[in-house]
């Protein structure tokens, strides 16, 4: 049995009171990180608004309305549309700080073998949500906007949507909602794409595996399909957009589950081979203290 001193974990026990303390420093540190964030987002909260709004912008350039423009009906609202804008930036940019100081403070409660299984994820579910964001800013907005806004109308065209050749129909987007669409669909697409990460973890503590992965194969592609209908805007190349990445983000996840699987299986095997040997070795030493020469000794 490993002694106190041999346990990093057994070492690293403390009193209740010391967690609270370190539990205290670390969330002091992750809120002063989240202050200065949201300081600095603010002042560049036009900038990074603007970026928000350019696929939009372009679709509205690409159908000849050079004069695009967005609104606010409330009096507070584009103030609270830029606070929005701090905060959700600010999240982001500090979230590092925010990570590595959760990590801190879990890290000491865990053995070797569990910070080297679990730290991985803290670089790959980042990325991966970035990822996601990527995809629906780059992809699936220019998509999705511009066949929102082909319901325009304007007097003299044809009718298209449920405008009439009578009719003006203009597209007059609000600060507020629009931003709120924004952060509604990065958030879903960012979350989506951390798929493999909760797949492998459950993998990795023998909740699923990558055989029942397979055969559940058939269902997964209806869910993922279901669950893009729900969360992209009501237009085909939007769904289509998020099912084939999540598709092949639960083949990729597959494939990860079947890598711990059988890493899991070498450990085994292996702590079976040190064993078998260990008994082998404590059997020869048991025949050869039982000769008759030690007998007579």
């Amino acid at each position: 049995m490993a002694t106190q001193a041999e346990d990093p974990v057994e070492s690293s026990r403390a009193p209740l009171i010391d967690h609270l303390v370190e539990l205290r420093k670390r969330m002091t540190y992750s809120v002063i990180a989240i202050i200065i964030a949201v300081v600095a987002c603010y002042l560049v909260s036009q900038d990074i608004f603007d970026f928000l709004v350019e696929p939009l912008r372009k679709a509205e350039e690409a159908r000849g309305n050079t004069d695009f423009k967005l609104i606010y009906t409330h009096l507070l609202e584009a103030f609270f549309t830029q606070l929005k804008i701090a905060f959700w930036a600010g999240f982001f940019v500090a979230f590092p700080v925010i990570a590595s100081q959760i990590w801190m403070f879990v890290a000491p409660g865990l053995y070797k073998h569990e910070k080297k299984a679990f730290l991985p994820y803290l670089f790959v579910s980042p990325v991966l949500f970035f990822a996601g964001a990527a995809l629906v800013y780059y992809f699936i907005f220019p998509q999705a906007w511009e066949f929102f806004a082909s319901f325009q109308t304007k007097p003299g065209d044809p009718g298209a949507g449920l405008g009439t050749a009578a009719n003006h129909t203009e597209l007059l987007p609000k600060m507020g909602e629009y931003l709120s669409l924004v952060m509604k669909l990065i958030f879903a697409f960012g979350l989506a794409f951390q798929l493999p990460v909760l797949l492998t973890l459950l993998g990795r503590v023998g909740m699923t595996s990558s055989k029942g992965l397979k055969r559940f194969r058939k269902y997964a592609i209806v869910i993922i399909f279901i669950v893009a209908a729900i969360i992209t805007p009501p237009d085909l190349v939007s769904q289509i957009g998020l099912a084939v990445p999540l598709l092949a983000l639960y083949e990729i996840s597959i494939f990860t589950v079947g890598m711990v699987e059988r890493k899991r299986e070498e450990k085994r095997r292996q702590e079976e081979k040190e064993l078998a040997e260990l008994f082998a070795g404590e059997t020869d030493v048991s025949t050869f203290e039982d000769t008759d020469f030690n007998y007579g000794r």
